[in-house]
């Protein structure tokens, strides 16, 4: 009588080599997801895509999470950057903000990016200071 184990098992195996395989050929992972020389490199690409008026919700979802964010209030606007790391500088296992490209935002939309734009976002609040003088003596 012969064993019907060597069978299964190899069926069970087949199975298995297949889904691998179905998995491996299918799954995209998330920008999220990625290590962080293809994360970089597709975040390099995406900022070809990218344009100005371009919602912050459009740009997370084409872009992926920030590697790091700035807001503050100017003028009853709300300027907000997002710092999405770009350039590896040194091997330290840190990403830092000089190996990032700013993405700056007036209102939820994107205005500028790029190091230019984080140098005006970094600029002080102007504002209107009126002076008078009494000389009422």
């Amino acid at each position: 009588m012969k064993s019907k184990l060597p069978v299964i098992v190899g069926s069970i195996f087949a199975a298995y080599l297949a889904f691998v395989a179905v998995v491996v050929l299918v799954y995209e992972p998330t920008v999220d997801e990625m290590d962080w020389e293809d994360r970089q490199a597709y975040i390099n690409g995406k900022l070809t895509e990218i344009s100005i008026g371009q919602s912050i919700t459009q740009i997370k979802s084409l872009m992926g999470k920030a590697d790091f964010s700035e807001a503050k209030m100017v003028n009853e606007s709300t300027l907000q950057v997002l710092f999405y790391r770009t350039h590896h500088t040194k091997s330290d296992g840190e990403t830092t903000r000089d190996e990032c490209t700013p993405l700056l935002f007036r209102d939820q939309k994107l205005i500028s990016w790029g190091d230019a734009s984080y140098q005006e976002y970094l600029k002080p609040i102007k504002t209107s200071v009126s002076t008078s003088s009494n000389t009422d003596i």
